[in-house]
């Protein structure tokens, strides 16, 4: 099976009720291709010198997809603008910023290529039963991507224990395999001359790495004032994806306490092995349905006989955590979010067809339609759909 062969064959675009109306913020159509959502709008503000606090958006959306979705820009200018392939239509002026709380839901279409056409009756199958158990509805890779380490460790995690000069190291020298050739040279140079500030400031071209390392050399010892001056939306994705990690540990902490052996299959998601539900009954799909599993955060208070806090603690402890641990002490602007995940992502309007594969002589394709509430991941029903089908 392979997805993702070509760009129209991952398309994503946010559903929203959000209108031109009046107000200080214009509201814009954001269409890309091959494209992350942060490197897109930085192309943005760079070809209209904007500063990054004028913008707003909703959600991250994959760099490998066509994918349409919407911002606001604080006085942004009525205009439309067209970047490689990144398409900006101006829609008109609103009252306030676009954020993810404007997300009704996300529109999905994938072409899943190069599948047996014996797999039909197996692959239909295991699609009318997604359609009626949904999958758990974990965070997956994407949300890990350049913010993990290659030996899996997380920036937040340092940063939690207060090893601000290791996490600062590890911010701007961990290698992406999506790093395009001047970031590579920069992360080498970065790790080869750590401490050497004032020649690193020398070596490096005008960048934002380049910034931290003229604050290191005017303070050598400021390690935690080198990162708070991180972008924000740099600081934001350390911390939601370790967040994101304990909330995935928690889920499947749940799941194989709930479930029966027979109940839950292994899936393989980038950070570890994690249990999908399958074939359970009615009452338990009910109560899987109603589970809410809160965001780990210091802010976070529950109830002793709350039965999801000895799930929290229990997480934790395996991080060598308690909850009133999860700050970063000492930066006011890096806080944890506090909130509650649904634990069930229940496909809405599934649809499927099969047709022979243009690309694979005597093969097919899978042709899928859905949508899915916002901050789920298309690619976990991908991955339940071929992996639990053991294609």
């Amino acid at each position: 099976m392979k997805i993702k062969q070509q760009p129209n064959d991952f398309q994503v675009e946010e559903l929203t009720t959000v209108a031109p109306s009046n107000g200080p913020y214009a509201l814009y159509r954001l269409e890309k291709r091959g494209w992350s959502t942060l490197d897109a709008l930085a192309a943005v503000r760079r070809r209209w010198r904007l500063e990054p606090r004028r913008l707003s958006y909703g959600g991250l959306k994959d760099r490998h997809a066509a994918t349409v979705q919407y911002l606001t820009i604080f006085h942004g200018p009525r205009r439309n603008l067209h970047h490689h392939d990144i398409v900006v239509q101006y829609l008109g002026q609103v009252a306030a910023p676009y954020t993810s709380r404007d997300i009704r839901a996300n529109r999905f279409h994938l072409i899943l290529r190069d599948l047996p056409p014996d797999t039909r009756p197996l692959l239909s199958e295991r699609l009318a039963l997604l359609a009626r158990q949904g999958v758990p509805n974990y965070f997956d890779d994407q949300r890990f991507g350049s913010v993990v380490g290659t030996g899996g460790e997380f920036i937040a995690r340092l940063l939690v224990q207060g090893r601000f000069e290791e996490a600062l190291h590890l911010a701007l020298t961990a290698p992406y395999e999506y790093d395009r050739a001047p970031q590579k040279e920069e992360k080498r140079l970065v790790a080869e001359h750590w401490g050497d500030w004032q020649r690193l400031k020398d070596m490096l071209p005008r960048s934002h790495a380049r910034s931290l390392i003229d604050y290191l050399r005017l303070h050598p010892s400021d390690f935690r004032g080198a990162v708070a001056r991180l972008r924000p939306e740099l600081r934001g994705l350390y911390l939601s994806a370790y967040q994101s990690h304990l909330w995935n540990c928690m889920l499947a902490r749940w799941l194989r306490a709930h479930l029966r052996p027979e109940q839950w299959r292994p899936i393989e998601l980038r950070l570890g092995i994690v249990p999908f539900h399958q074939n359970v009954d009615a009452e338990q799909l009910q109560e899987l349905a109603a589970l809410q599993l809160p965001l780990p955060s210091a802010r976070l208070k529950l109830e002793e006989d709350d039965p999801r806090a000895e799930l929290v603690r229990a997480v934790l402890a395996e991080e060598g955590l308690e909850l009133r641990q999860m700050q970063i002490k000492g930066i006011r602007e890096m806080f944890f979010s506090r909130g509650e995940r649904a634990a069930l992502c229940l496909p809405c309007d599934l649809r499927h067809e099969f047709a022979p594969d243009e690309n694979h002589r005597g093969r097919d394709k899978l042709i899928l339609d859905f949508e899915l509430p916002r901050g789920s991941y298309a690619t976990l029903l991908v991955k339940a759909i071929t992996q639990l089908s053991e294609l």
